[in-house]
């Protein structure tokens, strides 16, 4: 249950939180950290209003001041994730980056969800964008998720080579990782 809103919910849908021994508020993205937890509804808002109400002070039973910047934190911590996972996953073949290689995965049906970096021209966004609802309809199931969010930029700096502006998760545990990464972390940003 979210500490600030009481709403009941899945862990997926929860951040988990941890005292550290200097009093110090720790987010818990993979729930592993020994001590009593506080959970958040897992959207930036409600961490950076449960910091700024003092619903972790009521949590843990103790004076303390979270961190200004928890939001931002948690934000880089679940960016570091899902980077992480992505070159897990390039690594055994199931994320492969380029406008080209997208294309052709989404059009065969091996992709199961399709990258854009946030600056990322609106030609190959729409060109990738058809691509998308074409396959969706010719194999007659639901459209892949497309996530924004990462710059080309930081993409580069996350991959080498080069990088990539598109890229596409393909099936296998792996890529399923990534997709379920890249869902926390738009869930998180989003309003």
């Amino acid at each position: 249950m979210c500490i600030l809103t009481r709403a009941k919910g899945d862990k997926a849908d929860l951040i988990r939180f941890v005292l550290s021994p200097d009093g110090a508020v720790v987010p818990d993205l993979k729930n592993a950290l020994p001590g009593r937890g506080a959970w958040v509804s897992a959207k930036r808002k409600t961490v950076e209003e449960a910091a700024r109400k003092g619903a972790f002070a009521r949590a843990f039973k103790t004076k303390l001041a979270p961190p200004e910047d928890l939001g931002a934190t948690v934000d880089q911590l679940l960016l570091a994730d899902l980077t992480g996972m992505m070159n897990m996953a390039r690594k055994s073949g199931q994320f492969i980056g380029g406008s080209g290689k997208a294309e052709a995965a989404i059009r065969s049906g091996e992709a199961i969800a399709l990258f854009h970096a946030t600056d990322a021209a609106a030609d190959g966004v729409r060109k990738l964008g058809q691509a998308v609802k074409a396959r969706a309809l010719t194999l007659d199931e639901p459209e892949i998720p497309v996530f924004r969010l990462m710059t080309g930029e930081q993409m580069d700096a996350c991959f080498g080579e080069g990088g990539f502006i598109h890229a596409t998760a393909l099936a296998g545990q792996a890529g399923e990782g990534v997709v379920k990464r890249a869902t926390r972390l738009a869930a998180y940003r989003s309003d």
